[in-house]
């Protein structure tokens, strides 16, 4: 215990080890359906499923660990939308072979290593406005809270429309019991009620027929053989210079912006903000997603991003590297006991998105909503994440909204040069992915 205290300072931070390790558990639960639906992403590119599977494990694993020696309490996983980013705009919109969008994806990490790595990171945080930021983290809980709903079946997906879904189906069933569940238990300050709420609503599917025991505890390590240094560097420039450019422009914005949504964000849920609204030393989390990007594809793995859902562990009380130390090693775990993580069931993980959602959209009071040149931009941004289900997008739309409005008010001089260059990239980034 006292080498953990010296390597994590857990009592300066207000928190103990039972907290970092409950918090562990809580966000590997809420995000291990990532582990099933990145190779299902994937595969699509002809991508073997168990290969990306074990990748997935693998290079979250090592990613988790690279944030904890950062002593950061941000976890590292694939993301959704970086998934996919990759399947469906690199490989089939764009047209690269799975080995070459894992060399874009590469070359993309690199790029935004050097960001992270230079002043321009600190400036990028510093230039957006405190009410931008609290958009930016209301914004993801309504992101995080529609996944949430969409998952469960409580929200479905019908001829382009958000509809109410069939409340009778056990798996919704079960998903709104479980809301009811975490939510009383929250109500009464339990610890870990987030845990508590995933573990209960899945013993609770078991007789709704929801929950399913695992019919194999086989998984073969030769599955990922084919994918390791599998990135196609030599054929990047197949289609062309300017394609790759626009690959590796558009990803890194993504990647740079999704990144620093979910800083954000889950600083925001533990309240870890400096007193202005600043990352301050959390601001290395970008560096560690960055590493881990240009990395994880030599495994075959996808994209590193911090996947939003790690708020649940923040939230719940985990504030250091400890934390994300013993997500790793849960990552770990899950090469072996795989077929045993998939039987927590998306009904049982999706009340959690949804609490935390409610717990993130109280950033919005913060705003200043009497200032249109300001509430507007952090509306659109806050409507824009969930709407076109991409953080960076959200960001863009309210960057460049911000500019213009800012500009067309005679209040232009007010305005950072680092947010006039965003403004100018995501415009670039937009009309690169039109052509």
């Amino acid at each position: 215990m006292k080498l953990l205290e010296r390597m994590f300072h857990l009592t300066e931070r207000g928190t103990t080890v039972r907290r970092e390790l409950l918090g562990a558990l809580t966000s590997f639960f809420s995000v291990a359906y990532i582990l099933f639906v990145t190779p299902s992403y994937l595969s699509q590119t002809g991508m073997d499923y168990t290969g990306v599977l074990l990748a997935t494990c693998l290079s979250s694993a090592l990613a988790c660990f690279l944030s904890a020696a950062f002593d950061l309490p941000f976890m590292l996983a694939p993301g959704v939308g970086l998934n996919a980013f990759f399947t469906y705009t690199l490989c089939l919109t764009m047209g690269y072979t799975w080995a070459q969008a894992l060399a874009v994806v590469s070359l993309s990490g690199v790029a935004f290593l050097i960001i992270s790595l230079t002043p321009l990171r600190d400036q990028m945080i510093s230039c957006i406005p405190p009410s931008m930021k609290n958009a930016i983290s209301a914004g993801l809980g309504l992101f995080i809270a529609l996944i949430g709903l969409l998952n469960s079946g409580i929200v479905r997906a019908e001829d382009g429309a958000l509809l109410l879904g069939e409340i009778g189906a056990p798996a919704t069933f079960l998903a709104i019991l479980g809301l009811l569940i975490t939510g009383v238990l929250m109500a009464w300050k339990v610890k870990g009620a987030i845990l508590i709420g995933i573990v209960v609503t899945t013993l609770l599917g078991f007789p709704l027929g929801v929950t399913q025991a695992p019919e194999s505890m086989n998984l073969s390590l030769a599955s990922l053989r084919p994918l390791l240094l599998s990135p196609d560097f030599g054929g990047v420039l197949s289609l062309g210079v300017l394609p790759l450019v626009t690959a590796v422009v558009t990803f890194t914005m993504c990647l740079c912006f999704d990144t620093l949504g979910a800083l954000i964000c889950i600083a925001g849920a533990g309240d870890l903000l400096d007193k202005k609204g600043g990352l301050g030393r959390y601001s290395r989390g970008m560096t560690a997603v960055a590493l881990s990007t240009a990395a994880a594809p030599l495994l075959g793995a996808p994209p590193i991003g911090i996947p939003v859902e790690g708020s649940t562990g923040v939230a719940d009380g985990a504030r250091t590297g400890l934390y994300t130390a013993a997500t790793g090693v849960l990552f770990l775990a899950s090469i072996l006991l795989a077929p045993i993580a998939g039987v927590i069931p998306g009904a049982a993980t999706s009340p959690a998105l949804v609490l935390i959602g409610m717990l993130m959209i109280h950033n919005a009071t913060n705003i200043y909503w009497h200032q249109v040149e300001i509430a507007l931009p952090c509306f659109l941004t806050m409507i824009m994440i969930p709407f076109t289900y991409s953080v960076a997008d959200g960001i863009g739309v309210g960057f460049i909204s911000y500019t213009a409005i800012s500009l067309v008010s005679g209040k232009g001089k007010k305005i950072p040069v680092v947010t006039y260059i965003l403004t100018i990239l995501f415009v670039a980034m937009y009309v690169l992915s039109a052509l």
